[in-house]
């Protein structure tokens, strides 16, 4: 395949061979009327008052431009739906026609015939692959005689209850104590000083108090307990909603996935919620589901602070957690992040089944 350099190249290479040609026969032309310095003609003779050498330079580049112009059209005309079709896959859409049906024409091209099975192959082994893997995670991993998701659920719900009856509650009648106090500091005129660090303790006291809010939720446990995807993310939300002072939006579709999707793309959107509350600083945050084509998108988006995602930080075991739990089931994982510019976090499964084969195997 002609790589986009070797066009250059090759339109580089046009050029200088039709300079050098046309000098070469201008050289040959006056050698043979004996004119013996033909290189001042080329600057000294002119045409409408520009030199003859400029009328070859814009000839030589004209040419090596056609000659750009045309490979890429030759290229296009004999990849183009050979890269289509790679970008689709890179997508996660194995299951597009574009991708599952030959190249109309291909069997005219035997090079493009074979690169065109060779393409649906791979396809078929990914669809494959993914199928397996959302199968092999839906099943229960026992570990002396008990799930792994019981065995996490119950370390849950345990620290779960010891934070919400020791920490949280501690933390929320520190708050009581601290906004009498306030109240009785400017009934009684305190200096102002004194009122400012008050006030900051309030806050850092609010500050640990929505980060324990957030560890709450993380810890919530992982199934949805019988209800649907759809169910299960709207009652997060509204509960989310009524603790937390955040502009919440979401519009999720009720989409129907094994079970073990399910439980998956739950946690996950569990993960990233407790993510956005505890370093984000986000005001808004915007939740969407949707089945789009053979695909379920999840796309979570905040006006947080933002990251780098070209650094990794100690912070980032969650995003690493996130991409694992993800590719546990054959999917994808895309952060669009800038800092004070909020993050976007785009989800991408692809809903494959096994083939008849597969099955019965």
């Amino acid at each position: 395949m002609i790589a986009k350099v070797s066009k250059g190249m090759v339109a580089f290479y046009v050029g200088i061979t039709a300079f050098l040609a046309m000098i070469l026969v201008l050289f040959s032309f006056l050698h043979a009327n004996n004119i013996h310095r033909w290189w001042q003609v080329l600057f000294e003779s002119q045409i409408f008052f520009i030199p003859m050498i400029i009328y070859i330079m814009v000839i030589s580049v004209g040419l090596g431009l056609l000659a750009y112009f045309l490979i890429s059209v030759f290229r296009k005309s004999l990849y183009g739906e050979i890269e289509e079709k790679l970008r689709i896959m890179a997508a996660g859409n194995y299951e597009n026609p574009l991708v599952t049906e030959a190249i109309p024409h291909s069997k005219e091209n035997h090079y493009i015939a074979a690169i065109d099975k060779d393409i649906q192959e791979i396809a078929k082994k990914m669809q494959e692959i993914s199928a397996e893997l959302q199968q092999l995670n839906s099943r229960p991993q026992l570990v002396a005689g008990q799930t792994k998701e019981e065995i996490l659920e119950i370390e849950r719900h345990r620290l779960a209850r010891e934070l919400h009856d020791s920490v949280s509650q501690q933390l929320f009648a520190a708050m009581m104590m601290l906004s009498a106090i306030n109240e009785k500091a400017k009934k009684d005129h305190i200096p102002e000083a004194q009122q400012k660090q008050l006030e900051m303790v309030t806050d850092i006291i609010n500050a640990s108090q929505s980060e324990m809010r957030a560890l709450l939720l993380h810890l919530r446990p992982i199934s949805l307990e019988g209800k649907s995807l759809r169910q299960g993310i709207e009652q997060l939300l509204k509960e989310l909603q009524s603790k937390i002072k955040i502009d919440l939006k979401w519009d999720v579709e009720d989409v129907s996935l094994p079970t073990g999707i399910e439980d998956q793309l739950f946690r996950v959107v569990q993960e990233l919620l407790s993510n956005t509350l505890r370093h984000a600083k986000a005001q808004e945050l915007e939740v969407y589901l949707h089945k789009i084509e053979q695909n379920v998108l999840l796309r979570i988006i905040d006006d947080g602070v933002g990251f780098d995602t070209s650094q990794q930080k100690a912070g980032s075991y969650g995003l690493m957690n996130i991409r694992e739990r993800i590719a546990g089931i054959g999917g994808t994982v895309k952060i669009i992040s800038f800092k004070g510019q909020g993050t976007s976090i785009e989800i991408k499964v692809p809903l494959v089944s096994l083939t008849s084969e597969n099955s019965k195997d």
